[in-house]
């Protein structure tokens, strides 16, 4: 694993993600889309001078390039919470051989602390989701396809990321965590991402 993914070109990060290594997976894949979700709305906000006050562009902005970095950061987050889970089920399986690996008390503690990363994601992306709506609605007309595009790489991240929460807590199914996740993907289809370009103009 090198010392950040950030820092490598898309063209290695991308074949990163089609090695023969565990990772980086999915988790870094989904972070990946959510930051450029939030900086193509970064950009919708920086030149939409002419429609919105500045102070809400630069309000929109900054949010932006806010989330996108935190996204960002967790591609390097994920794979190495990701990497932890790995080594749990290593010790596990050298301790006990013949037993069930899942049920060893540090793989679940592994898994439920690596849940904690695509969670984060999930709140990003309905923070960048909410973002891309209103200047697609609000914004420069002109790049109104560039906000679109960030609301749809928004819900296609945070829902991937909600399905990589759901897999690390399916042995402790009344985690608080499930309930917030939910809330948080019924924000983002309240938002109708979906039928934003069915029209000519958002609803």
């Amino acid at each position: 694993m090198p010392d950040s993914y950030l820092d490598q070109p898309v063209a290695a990060f991308i074949d990163s993600l089609a090695a023969p290594t565990p990772a980086p997976a999915g988790g870094s894949a989904a972070a990946l889309v959510v930051a450029q979700s939030a900086a193509l709305a970064a950009m919708a906000a920086r030149l939409s001078a002419r429609q919105l006050a500045a102070d809400r562009v630069e309000h929109l902005f900054s949010e932006g390039e806010k989330i996108a970095r935190a996204a960002a950061s967790l591609i390097d987050t994920d794979a190495q919470a990701y990497q932890q889970v790995i080594e749990a089920y290593r010790v596990a399986r050298a301790a006990a051989p013949d037993a069930t690996p899942t049920t060893a008390p540090a793989i679940a503690e592994a898994l439920a602390r690596a849940a904690d990363v695509p969670m984060r994601l999930v709140e990003l992306a309905a923070a960048s989701a909410r973002l891309g709506r209103e200047l697609a609605a609000e914004g420069n007309q002109a790049l109104r396809g560039d906000a679109i595009t960030a609301c749809l790489l928004a819900e296609a991240g945070g829902r991937a990321a909600a399905a990589l929460v759901r897999i690390n807590l399916a042995a402790v199914p009344a985690d608080p965590r499930l309930a917030r996740l939910e809330e948080l993907l019924a924000e983002i289809a309240e938002l109708d991402v979906q039928g934003l370009d069915a029209q000519g103009t958002a609803g």
